[in-house]
């Protein structure tokens, strides 16, 4: 009997100690671990503007059948074919390229009598690897989105290449503010006539 009466004694004093140890509860909170010296401080996430494209984007070579010119596009880009030549288009940018007969070169007062809408920035002639070009820079409002209806402001380049009795229009599309400078120049520089 005095063996049982020591073990409850023990028991209850154990309790009695586990109670008065015992602290009320906390809210919990989570802590942050302390910063270790050689972990490297985090790097704040690349913010670009909408429309910009990538970097490492692969270009790939258009040829049309039966146009003679190509010019090298963004691969994986929706294409949607034309008479004389395709459009391509991936998320807010576009690309577009088309013949016709000329009667004569383009000069820049024929370039800027074409755009009938939009805000013209520059007008201009420039040469690339194809040849030289008209150029004209201005800002106009893109297509509706077919989702949500939503209209940006793009700016578009549009080249004007002369060869033989035709005219190649290459014209590059995308939101005010993305930079697209590169692959704009890479497309731009790519375009070649094929006939002589």
């Amino acid at each position: 009997m005095k063996v049982r009466q020591s073990v409850i004694a023990l028991a209850m004093a154990g309790l009695m100690a586990g109670c008065a140890a015992a602290t009320p509860a906390q809210p919990q909170t989570q802590k942050q671990a302390p910063a270790s010296s050689d972990t490297p401080a985090p790097q704040p996430t690349e913010s670009n503007p909408a429309g910009d494209i990538p970097d490492d984007t692969v270009f790939v070579t258009y040829r049309h059948p039966g146009q003679p010119y190509e010019v090298k596009v963004p691969e994986g880009w929706a294409r949607t074919d034309l008479t004389t030549g395709a459009g391509f288009t991936d998320k807010l940018n576009s690309i577009r390229i088309e013949t016709a007969p000329a009667a004569s070169p383009p000069t820049e007062a024929s370039v800027r009598s074409q755009v009938h809408s939009g805000e013209i920035r520059t007008v201009g002639t420039v040469t690339r690897k194809g040849g030289e070009a008209v150029r004209i820079v201005y800002r106009a409002d893109s297509s509706p989105d077919p989702v949500t209806g939503k209209v940006v402001k793009d700016e578009v380049e549009r080249y004007t290449f002369y060869h033989g009795g035709h005219e190649a229009i290459l014209t590059l599309s995308g939101p005010v503010g993305a930079d697209n400078v590169d692959p704009w120049r890479t497309v731009s520089d790519s375009f070649r006539w094929t006939a002589s």
